[in-house]
């Protein structure tokens, strides 16, 4: 049976948070490429919607961002920081750590809306990982530079952690707030002890 977890209020402002996050990052990219400001605002606007825009069509969810001018609003705002302040502000350490926040965020987000709408354990996981991935690898396809799927540090791995505990947790019988608080903090706390110790997987060896 799976079960009817409804989404809390402080975790609908967890996704705003991760769309901002990745927002600034693909505009960021196209700051580095030295695009003009209407690639700025569709760098920004495709990592920041592009993981649960796939989500949504995936579990039959009405596209999260057309019914509401605050996501596109995010974006847009993101793109003009970033146009208008310098991009070394955001770029480098401060980034990771937003990144790593927005991608425990969004994995346990995408998870916990894919089990409210009837998707099955193992498919919920998978959409959590899906809504914090996609969009940066959207991100590196559009720049031409590797994807972070080709990369082996410990960052679609986090997000993995955080959508699987969630799922995990929300079957064992946990409050969604608990549930909620423990999956983001998990995938956070690894993807951060990967930057700071540089942790990776290991490669494949013939």
């Amino acid at each position: 049976m799976i079960p009817d977890i409804p989404l809390p209020h402080a975790l609908v402002l967890l996704d705003y948070f991760g769309i901002a996050v990745f927002a600034l990052s693909g505009a960021l990219v196209a700051a580095e490429k030295k695009q003009t400001l209407v690639t700025f605002m569709f760098f920004a606007v495709a990592t920041g919607i592009g993981g649960g825009t796939l989500r949504d069509l995936l579990i039959g969810a009405p596209v999260f961002w057309v019914q509401s001018n605050a996501v596109l609003a995010i974006c847009f705002g993101a793109a003009l920081l970033i146009w208008f302040a310098s991009s070394r502000r955001f770029a480098g350490a401060a980034l990771l750590w937003l990144d790593a926040a927005g991608i425990a965020a969004y994995a346990t987000y995408g998870a916990a809306k894919a089990l409210g709408f009837g998707v099955a354990p193992l498919p919920a996981f998978a959409m959590g990982v899906l809504t914090a991935c996609a969009g940066g690898i959207i991100r590196d396809v559009l720049a031409g530079q590797p994807s972070i799927l080709m990369r082996p540090e410990l960052y679609v791995t986090a997000a993995a952690l955080s959508a699987g505990l969630f799922v995990s947790l929300a079957f064992l019988g946990f409050s969604g707030w608990v549930a909620v608080i423990l999956a983001a903090l998990a995938g956070f706390a690894l993807r951060g002890i990967a930057i700071r110790r540089g942790w990776s997987l290991p490669a494949y060896r013939d």
